[in-house]
């Protein structure tokens, strides 16, 4: 996976992806067929690398959580709610 700009430019063709339920659409046919563990991974070390390069902030990391969080069952959602915070210590 490139990341996640590319990615989303490149397979959304230029449409709008201003609607977070799109964009969780589009990520979950991305990951199709793959375990939980290789998701995470996957997103972790994209979101590590736009930490590491300055253009993933904490206001995007929140809203992230805040797009994704609601579809989460809660144990889910506190694993999303750790990665979020182990990735705002990252820079």
């Amino acid at each position: 996976m490139k990341d996640f700009n590319a990615y989303f430019n490149d397979q959304g063709k230029g449409q709008d992806m201003n609607n977070a339920e799109d964009l969780v659409k589009q990520m979950a046919g991305a990951f199709e067929g793959k375990g939980e563990a290789d998701i995470l991974r996957a997103i972790y070390k994209e979101a590590e690398r736009g930490r590491k390069a300055g253009t993933l902030t904490d206001a995007e990391l929140d809203n992230f959580y805040l797009a994704v969080a609601p579809m989460l069952d809660s144990a889910k959602r506190k694993k999303l709610e750790q990665v979020v915070a182990k990735l705002k210590k990252t820079k």
